[in-house]
């Protein structure tokens, strides 16, 4: 029997965002309110950063409709590819796409994208038959409907796609608190307000410690 379990690792995985454009997160978005949503797909990126992490960006069609991508992910990462597709639905579908991500080098692609059932399904079961493990950050993608996203989420899950939230993408990629205790807390609390809580008892934990200590 193989394996069910197979985890992230830093060292072989990419994030690949796409189409994460103005026009489609305010005009298709609907699971997701924006200000929640928004910083959900911040929080992958950071977490991306944080873990040094090779990301590729992409877009559709964006000087019509679908607007220009997140300036704040443009700004996160002004070296990353990015693939402005003429025309292509499926990401997969474009060879520049597909080149930046056989550059990587890596076999693990973590997808996110507006809108789930399209642009974030077509290319991970694209990716999955093309030999990679393949995890979507599902609450950094957003479509129509919570009912739209379910059944979409269904169809990757079927197709061998493992269904992840940015929290526990950024915690299977950590692995170990003492890796960095700091550094990931704050990652963390950045995002998730409420966490905020432990990272003020951990410090104070610590200044109590110190005080012990001398």
């Amino acid at each position: 029997m193989s394996d069910f379990y197979s985890r992230l690792n830093k060292d072989d995985a990419a994030v690949l965002l796409v189409d994460h454009q103005t026009g489609l997160i305010s005009g298709l978005v609907r699971d997701y309110g924006v200000d929640e949503f928004k910083n959900n797909v911040m929080a992958l990126a950071n977490t991306a950063k944080f873990f040094d992490l090779p990301v590729i960006l992409t877009t559709s069609f964006e000087k019509g409709p679908n607007g220009p991508l997140m300036q704040e992910l443009v700004e996160l990462f002004p070296h990353a590819p990015k693939i402005a597709r003429p025309g292509q639905i499926n990401a997969w579908d474009n060879e520049d796409f597909v080149k930046a991500i056989e550059e990587t080098g890596k076999k693990q692609l973590i997808i996110a994208g507006v809108v789930t059932d399209v642009c974030v399904a077509f290319p991970a079961l694209s990716a999955v038959n093309a030999g990679y493990e393949v995890f979507v950050a599902t609450d950094a993608s957003g479509t129509f409907s919570k009912q739209v996203a379910d059944a979409a989420l269904t169809r990757m899950a079927h197709g061998g796609v493992q269904l992840l939230n940015w929290f526990s993408i950024a915690c299977e990629l950590q692995r170990d608190w003492r890796n960095d205790v700091e550094g990931f807390g704050i990652l963390i609390s950045n995002h998730l307000p409420g966490y905020q809580n432990l990272i003020g008892s951990y410090r104070g934990a610590q200044r109590d410690f110190s005080k012990q200590a001398n």
